[in-house]
Protein backbone atom coordinates (compact mmCIF):
# COMPACT_ATOMS: atom_id res chain seq x y z
CA UNK A 1 0.00 0.00 0.00
CA UNK A 2 1.31 3.37 -0.57
CA UNK A 3 2.50 5.50 2.07
CA UNK A 4 0.72 8.86 2.55
CA UNK A 5 3.72 11.02 3.45
CA UNK A 6 2.79 15.35 4.20
CA UNK A 7 5.62 17.39 3.10
CA UNK A 8 5.98 20.64 5.32
CA UNK A 9 8.70 22.23 2.92
CA UNK A 10 11.44 24.29 5.10
CA UNK A 11 10.84 24.40 8.96
CA UNK A 12 13.05 27.83 10.81
CA UNK A 13 12.97 28.79 14.02
CA UNK A 14 12.11 26.46 17.16
CA UNK A 15 10.27 22.83 16.64
CA UNK A 16 8.66 21.41 19.22
CA UNK A 17 9.06 17.35 19.24
CA UNK A 18 7.23 14.91 20.87
CA UNK A 19 5.03 11.54 20.99
CA UNK A 20 2.70 9.35 22.85
CA UNK A 21 -0.13 11.74 23.86
CA UNK A 22 -1.68 8.56 25.30
CA UNK A 23 -4.86 10.24 26.24
CA UNK A 24 -3.10 11.76 28.94
CA UNK A 25 -4.81 15.06 28.33
CA UNK A 26 -3.31 16.93 31.48
CA UNK A 27 0.15 16.41 29.88
CA UNK A 28 -1.32 17.87 26.37
CA UNK A 29 -2.43 20.65 27.86
CA UNK A 30 1.10 21.19 30.00
CA UNK A 31 3.27 20.81 26.83
CA UNK A 32 0.67 23.17 24.77
CA UNK A 33 1.36 25.59 27.34
CA UNK A 34 4.92 25.34 26.72
CA UNK A 35 4.63 26.08 23.49
CA UNK A 36 3.06 29.17 24.27
CA UNK A 37 5.83 30.53 26.20
CA UNK A 38 8.35 29.62 23.72
CA UNK A 39 6.23 31.36 21.31
CA UNK A 40 6.58 28.25 18.83
CA UNK A 41 3.45 27.97 16.71
CA UNK A 42 1.43 24.49 16.29
CA UNK A 43 2.79 24.41 12.59
CA UNK A 44 6.41 23.65 14.36
CA UNK A 45 5.04 21.23 16.39
CA UNK A 46 5.33 17.64 15.51
CA UNK A 47 3.92 14.19 17.04
CA UNK A 48 5.69 11.09 16.17
CA UNK A 49 2.05 9.14 16.91
CA UNK A 50 -0.15 7.45 19.34
CA UNK A 51 -2.07 10.46 20.64
CA UNK A 52 -4.38 7.85 21.73
CA UNK A 53 -3.35 5.49 24.45
CA UNK A 54 -3.25 4.16 28.09
CA UNK A 55 -4.58 7.13 29.79
CA UNK A 56 -8.43 7.93 30.55
CA UNK A 57 -9.20 10.71 28.43
CA UNK A 58 -8.94 10.17 24.95
CA UNK A 59 -11.55 11.49 23.34
CA UNK A 60 -10.67 14.83 24.93
CA UNK A 61 -7.43 14.47 24.35
CA UNK A 62 -7.87 14.38 20.57
CA UNK A 63 -10.16 17.23 20.48
CA UNK A 64 -7.88 19.35 22.19
CA UNK A 65 -4.95 18.33 19.99
CA UNK A 66 -7.13 19.11 16.93
CA UNK A 67 -8.03 22.06 17.83
CA UNK A 68 -4.28 23.10 18.90
CA UNK A 69 -3.70 21.79 15.29
CA UNK A 70 0.05 20.79 15.29
CA UNK A 71 1.81 18.09 12.91
CA UNK A 72 1.12 14.40 13.17
CA UNK A 73 1.82 11.08 11.65
CA UNK A 74 -0.10 8.36 12.72
CA UNK A 75 1.15 5.49 15.37
CA UNK A 76 0.38 1.88 15.14
CA UNK A 77 -2.70 3.00 17.77
CA UNK A 78 -4.26 5.17 15.10
CA UNK A 79 -3.96 2.59 12.71
CA UNK A 80 -5.69 -0.10 14.62
CA UNK A 81 -8.49 2.43 15.56
CA UNK A 82 -8.94 3.80 12.14
CA UNK A 83 -9.56 0.46 10.29
CA UNK A 84 -11.92 -0.88 13.76
CA UNK A 85 -9.55 -3.70 14.58
CA UNK A 86 -9.71 -4.98 17.72
CA UNK A 87 -6.31 -5.01 19.21
CA UNK A 88 -3.56 -1.96 19.53
CA UNK A 89 -0.96 -2.79 16.62
CA UNK A 90 1.46 -3.27 18.88
CA UNK A 91 2.83 -7.08 18.53
CA UNK A 92 3.04 -7.66 21.99
CA UNK A 93 4.04 -11.34 22.57
CA UNK A 94 0.45 -13.29 22.99
CA UNK A 95 -0.39 -13.96 26.99
CA UNK A 96 2.44 -11.18 27.66
CA UNK A 97 1.90 -8.52 30.57
CA UNK A 98 1.51 -5.56 27.78
CA UNK A 99 -0.95 -7.65 25.98
CA UNK A 100 -2.89 -8.69 29.10
CA UNK A 101 -3.13 -4.89 29.94
CA UNK A 102 -3.59 -4.02 25.88
CA UNK A 103 -6.93 -6.16 26.27
CA UNK A 104 -8.05 -3.65 28.73
CA UNK A 105 -6.85 0.05 27.81
CA UNK A 106 -7.34 -0.71 23.82
CA UNK A 107 -11.15 -1.03 23.95
CA UNK A 108 -12.14 1.35 26.63
CA UNK A 109 -10.17 3.61 24.25
CA UNK A 110 -12.20 2.66 21.23
CA UNK A 111 -15.69 2.96 23.00
CA UNK A 112 -14.83 6.33 24.21
CA UNK A 113 -13.99 7.98 20.87
CA UNK A 114 -16.33 9.82 18.58
CA UNK A 115 -16.76 9.44 14.67
CA UNK A 116 -15.85 12.89 14.31
CA UNK A 117 -12.55 11.88 16.01
CA UNK A 118 -11.83 8.82 14.27
CA UNK A 119 -12.48 10.82 10.72
CA UNK A 120 -9.53 13.53 12.38
CA UNK A 121 -7.38 10.80 13.01
CA UNK A 122 -7.87 9.02 9.47
CA UNK A 123 -6.44 12.04 8.13
CA UNK A 124 -3.23 11.70 9.42
CA UNK A 125 -0.34 10.50 7.35
CA UNK A 126 1.90 7.82 7.43
CA UNK A 127 5.15 10.02 7.81
CA UNK A 128 6.37 13.76 7.82
CA UNK A 129 9.01 15.40 6.16
CA UNK A 130 10.70 18.62 5.87
CA UNK A 131 14.25 20.25 5.65
CA UNK A 132 15.76 21.96 8.38
CA UNK A 133 18.88 24.13 8.19
CA UNK A 134 19.44 22.06 4.86
CA UNK A 135 19.12 18.93 6.45
CA UNK A 136 16.56 16.03 5.61
CA UNK A 137 14.03 15.45 8.41
CA UNK A 138 11.79 12.44 8.11
CA UNK A 139 9.49 11.29 10.97
CA UNK A 140 8.12 8.29 11.31
CA UNK A 141 6.82 6.04 14.51
CA UNK A 142 8.62 2.90 14.41
CA UNK A 143 10.84 2.55 11.44
CA UNK A 144 9.85 3.51 7.77
CA UNK A 145 8.94 -0.74 6.99
CA UNK A 146 6.82 -1.34 10.42
CA UNK A 147 5.10 1.29 12.10
CA UNK A 148 5.22 -1.14 15.12
CA UNK A 149 9.31 -2.02 15.30
CA UNK A 150 10.96 -0.80 18.46
CA UNK A 151 14.09 0.57 18.46
CA UNK A 152 16.34 2.50 20.96
CA UNK A 153 19.55 3.77 21.85
CA UNK A 154 21.27 -0.17 21.88
CA UNK A 155 19.32 -1.12 18.74
CA UNK A 156 22.08 -1.75 16.05
CA UNK A 157 22.81 0.94 13.83
CA UNK A 158 22.32 -1.02 10.50
CA UNK A 159 18.62 -1.19 11.87
CA UNK A 160 18.45 2.10 12.04
CA UNK A 161 20.49 2.74 8.51
CA UNK A 162 17.82 0.61 6.86
CA UNK A 163 15.42 3.76 7.45
CA UNK A 164 18.06 6.60 6.37
CA UNK A 165 18.48 4.45 3.01
CA UNK A 166 14.51 3.77 2.56
CA UNK A 167 13.94 8.06 3.17
CA UNK A 168 16.87 9.68 1.94
CA UNK A 169 17.26 11.80 4.88
CA UNK A 170 20.31 12.78 7.27
CA UNK A 171 17.55 13.34 10.32
CA UNK A 172 15.36 10.64 11.36
CA UNK A 173 12.46 11.89 14.18
CA UNK A 174 11.05 8.63 15.44
CA UNK A 175 8.42 7.34 18.70
CA UNK A 176 6.97 3.79 19.66
CA UNK A 177 9.80 2.95 22.20
CA UNK A 178 8.94 5.27 25.01
CA UNK A 179 11.87 6.31 26.01
CA UNK A 180 13.99 9.53 24.43
CA UNK A 181 17.75 9.29 22.86
CA UNK A 182 19.28 10.73 20.57
CA UNK A 183 22.28 8.57 18.44
CA UNK A 184 24.08 9.72 15.55
CA UNK A 185 26.77 8.06 13.13
CA UNK A 186 28.04 9.16 9.32
CA UNK A 187 26.80 12.39 9.89
CA UNK A 188 23.14 11.04 10.23
CA UNK A 189 20.95 11.71 13.17
CA UNK A 190 18.37 9.14 14.89
CA UNK A 191 16.19 11.60 17.23
CA UNK A 192 13.28 10.38 19.48
CA UNK A 193 12.02 12.73 21.41
CA UNK A 194 9.97 10.66 24.16
CA UNK A 195 6.25 10.56 25.02
CA UNK A 196 4.92 12.71 26.98
CA UNK A 197 1.59 10.81 27.81
CA UNK A 198 3.92 8.64 30.43
CA UNK A 199 7.29 8.88 32.53
CA UNK A 200 10.25 7.12 30.39
CA UNK A 201 11.07 4.36 33.40
CA UNK A 202 13.19 6.78 34.95
CA UNK A 203 11.54 7.05 37.96
CA UNK A 204 10.36 10.52 37.57
CA UNK A 205 6.69 11.75 37.21
CA UNK A 206 7.51 14.25 34.64
CA UNK A 207 7.63 13.45 31.04
CA UNK A 208 10.21 14.02 27.79
CA UNK A 209 9.57 16.14 24.93
CA UNK A 210 12.08 17.91 22.83
CA UNK A 211 12.78 21.27 20.84
CA UNK A 212 14.78 21.46 17.93
CA UNK A 213 16.67 25.25 17.71
CA UNK A 214 18.57 26.80 14.21
CA UNK A 215 19.41 29.92 16.27
CA UNK A 216 22.65 28.50 17.06
CA UNK A 217 24.13 26.62 13.80
CA UNK A 218 23.49 24.42 12.27
CA UNK A 219 20.82 23.21 14.89
CA UNK A 220 20.66 22.43 18.69
CA UNK A 221 18.08 19.32 20.24
CA UNK A 222 16.97 20.01 23.64
CA UNK A 223 15.53 17.34 25.62
CA UNK A 224 13.30 18.83 27.95
CA UNK A 225 11.48 17.32 31.25
CA UNK A 226 7.98 17.80 31.18
CA UNK A 227 5.73 18.24 34.86
CA UNK A 228 1.99 18.05 34.66
CA UNK A 229 -1.02 17.48 36.71
CA UNK A 230 0.14 13.44 36.97
CA UNK A 231 -2.25 13.37 40.37
CA UNK A 232 -5.26 14.11 38.19
CA UNK A 233 -4.70 11.70 35.43
CA UNK A 234 -3.85 8.89 38.03
CA UNK A 235 -6.63 9.37 39.63
CA UNK A 236 -8.56 9.26 36.34
CA UNK A 237 -7.29 6.00 35.37
CA UNK A 238 -8.31 4.51 38.57
CA UNK A 239 -11.76 3.77 37.22
CA UNK A 240 -11.82 0.15 37.36
CA UNK A 241 -11.75 -0.31 33.38
CA UNK A 242 -7.84 0.70 33.19
CA UNK A 243 -4.77 -1.34 34.52
CA UNK A 244 -4.30 0.11 38.04
CA UNK A 245 -0.63 -1.14 37.03
CA UNK A 246 -0.36 1.89 34.05
CA UNK A 247 -2.13 4.35 36.54
CA UNK A 248 0.70 3.44 39.31
CA UNK A 249 3.22 3.89 36.83
CA UNK A 250 1.96 7.90 36.11
CA UNK A 251 2.75 8.42 39.82
CA UNK A 252 6.22 6.19 40.40
CA UNK A 253 7.62 6.91 37.09
CA UNK A 254 8.22 2.80 37.30
CA UNK A 255 6.97 0.33 34.41
CA UNK A 256 5.06 -2.34 35.43
CA UNK A 257 7.32 -4.35 32.95
CA UNK A 258 10.14 -4.14 30.62
CA UNK A 259 9.08 -7.31 28.08
CA UNK A 260 9.98 -4.57 25.05
CA UNK A 261 13.51 -3.31 26.28
CA UNK A 262 16.79 -4.87 25.47
CA UNK A 263 18.85 -5.45 28.02
CA UNK A 264 20.13 -2.15 28.11
CA UNK A 265 17.35 -0.42 28.52
CA UNK A 266 16.29 -2.98 31.25
CA UNK A 267 19.56 -1.92 33.48
CA UNK A 268 18.55 1.64 33.27
CA UNK A 269 15.38 1.61 35.01
CA UNK A 270 14.66 3.98 37.87
CA UNK A 271 17.57 5.48 37.05
CA UNK A 272 17.48 9.73 35.94
CA UNK A 273 17.92 10.13 32.45
CA UNK A 274 20.70 12.57 30.95
CA UNK A 275 20.65 13.82 27.59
Amino acid sequence: MDKKIKHLGNLTGKVLLFGGVYSNLQALEALIEVAKQEGIPSENCICTGDIVGYCAQPEETIQTFKNWNPHSIVGNVEIQLTNNEDDCGCDFKSGSRCDNFSQQWYPYAKSKISRSALDYLSELPDHIKFTYNNFNVFVVHGSYSNVSEYIFKSTSWDVKQETFNNTNSDIILAGHSGLPFIDAKNNKTWINPGVIGMPANDGSTEVWYAILDDSTKPFSINFRKLAYNHTLTNRLMLNGLLPKSYAKTIVDGIWDNMEILPKAEQELQGKPIKL
